[in-house]
């Protein structure tokens, strides 16, 4: 049986302390309702599965007997020579309310069963998060993500530089690590009544050295592991029940050699659905259409996010320091019809309510999440009757050797070739859309020329949001802009292909962002 989610949610539990939100005011301390809230917002929108991730996974935020939150902050006294509670990031409160005998998943789990959602657990096997910090005496940083296990066996990173954040991830290879993420697995499989787990491979996506091992081992290791987490879902269920195994995996399959994925195998060891992830953004050129034809007969869905491109620093500190471009509404939709007209099963969101006021107000203007998004998220038939909005943006950079479409420094004379993933809507395209470019610089009088499908478009004289936005971050001005006509009749189904030249200009221009917006009939 496929397994039966179309909406999939991702709640990391650490956004309930660093986003300002209607139930957490800034610095204040956790609550238990707070959780209770998080999952309580996403309640009767469309949403049917529930994944939450308890802060980095390292850290134990439920009750643990492999690593007791007694042990750890007792540890962390005596390696940092600090006292833990008093972590100015807010994580003693949580602490605090696990020495008190709380208990997070049980919470998550009750909210999820009285609002409809099926609970599910999902698992960052190698995050490394704060781990540059764990020779520092005195450190704050990271109570909640650093563990005395990574700290007592440094042997098993992939690398020595700690500021490397691919170095700094554990070596999976090895017997050790891999034991000592399954006993966590284990006893949440155990103690708590969850309708799946998911294994998150995309924190961080990087788990062998290439060189010390061949795809073979690292496919025969994955596989023999997804084996155990089934055969331990199936030990544990409860009243009969099924419980599904997820895996959030790379979109792009250039990435899967290096983690030791292989998709039949998965299956064939008990995977039941796979979430196509793009790390932190939302993106719609990953490789979905060809893996689904992998596994055709098994659940998948495509993952989107808060944002669809990075910007330059904003802020001190070392993470949520950029400026980032949110994702629109017609965003979402049209990168979901995507989804469903190349077959796959729903989709899922990561790091969703990150529109909210966190690190640090440079970052904004922030704004609640669009959560009314999610209403028509399960239907295909719906989704392929809106306006259509496809762009490439500036993602990071994926640790296995795939180039990013853009920042693209386009010279004066010398063409540069793009590719969009798009799909007709319902009834064909019946009306011209608008291909834009944008970079960081003004334009000024600069000419270009743009070639879509091979033939060459009429420019547009307008350069504004197609459908207007209340997320400004990023969106430029029109002098950074320039525009062109699409024909309806020259879009097509599958991958187009745009060719943009500098005529006249600068040497060279940045472009940062492109993108066709293509009204329909109900528009």
């Amino acid at each position: 049986m496929k397994a039966p989610y179309k909406v999939l949610f991702s709640n990391d539990t650490t956004n309930i302390l660093t986003c300002t939100s209607p139930y957490h005011a800034k610095g204040e301390p956790f609550r238990p309702e707070m959780l209770e809230a998080t999952v309580d917002e996403v309640a009767e929108t469309g949403v049917d599965a529930h994944f939450i991730q308890l802060a980095h996974g390292q850290v134990p935020w439920y009750q643990s007997k492999v690593y007791p939150i007694e042990e750890h902050l007792r540890w962390w006294r005596q390696h940092f020579g600090v006292d833990p509670m008093t972590n100015p990031k807010g994580a003693d409160s949580v602490h605090q309310y696990l020495l008190d005998g709380g208990d997070l998943l049980t919470v998550f789990i009750n909210r999820c069963r009285k609002t409809g959602q099926a609970p599910f657990v999902s698992l960052r096997l190698n995050d490394v998060h704060f781990v540059n910090h764990v020779h520092d005496k005195g450190n704050l940083l990271g109570t909640h993500a650093i563990s005395r296990f990574y700290v007592d066996n440094l042997d098993c990173r992939l690398g020595t530089n700690l500021n490397d954040w691919l170095q700094r991830t554990l070596d999976w290879s090895r017997d050790a690590v891999r034991d000592h993420m399954f006993a966590m697995i284990e006893e949440q499989c155990e103690n708590y009544d969850i309708d799946g787990f998911e294994l998150d491979f995309m924190r961080f996506p990087h788990f062998f050295d290439p060189e010390r091992t061949t795809p073979n081992e690292r496919v025969k290791i994955m596989t023999a592991f997804i084996g155990r987490v089934r055969e331990v879902l199936d030990r544990t269920a409860r009243n009969g029940r099924h419980r599904w195994l997820c895996v959030r995996i790379p979109a792009h399959q250039c990435a899967h050699d290096g983690l030791g994925i292989d998709l039949p195998k998965w299956v064939d060891a008990g995977v039941e659905i796979v979430n196509l992830s793009y790390h932190f953004f939302t993106e719609q050129d990953g490789d979905y259409a060809e893996l689904r034809q992998l596994v055709p007969d098994t659940s998948m869905v495509l993952e989107m996010t808060q944002c669809t491109s990075a910007g330059p620093v904003a802020t001190s500190g070392e993470h949520d320091n950029f400026t980032f471009r949110r994702t629109t509404r017609h965003q979402f939709e049209t990168t979901a019809h995507l989804a469903y007209a190349n077959g796959l099963d729903g989709i899922s969101v990561f790091n969703f309510v990150y529109y909210r006021s966190h690190g640090g107000e440079a970052r904004g203007p922030f704004n609640e999440p669009p959560f009314e998004v999610f209403e028509h998220m399960n239907d295909p038939d719906w989704l392929a009757q809106q306006p259509q909005h496809y762009f490439l943006g500036k993602p990071w950079e994926c640790p296995h050797g795939l180039g990013l479409p853009l920042p693209r420094t386009i010279a004066v004379g010398a063409p540069e070739a793009f590719e969009l993933r798009m799909a007709p809507p319902s009834g064909g395209w019946k009306h011209n859309g608008r291909l834009r470019i944008q970079s960081t610089e003004d334009l000024g009088n600069s000419r270009w020329r743009a070639v879509f499908n091979g033939v060459e478009l009429a420019e547009n004289p307008d350069r504004s949001e197609p459908y207007g936005t209340p997320y400004p971050p990023l969106l430029g001005t029109p002098e950074q802009h320039r525009a062109w006509t699409v024909p309806a009749d020259l879009s097509k189904d599958g991958m187009n292909t745009v060719e943009i030249t500098l005529l006249h200009g600068d040497k060279t221009v940045p472009v940062v962002f492109l993108d066709i917006a293509i009204p329909v009939e109900n528009q």
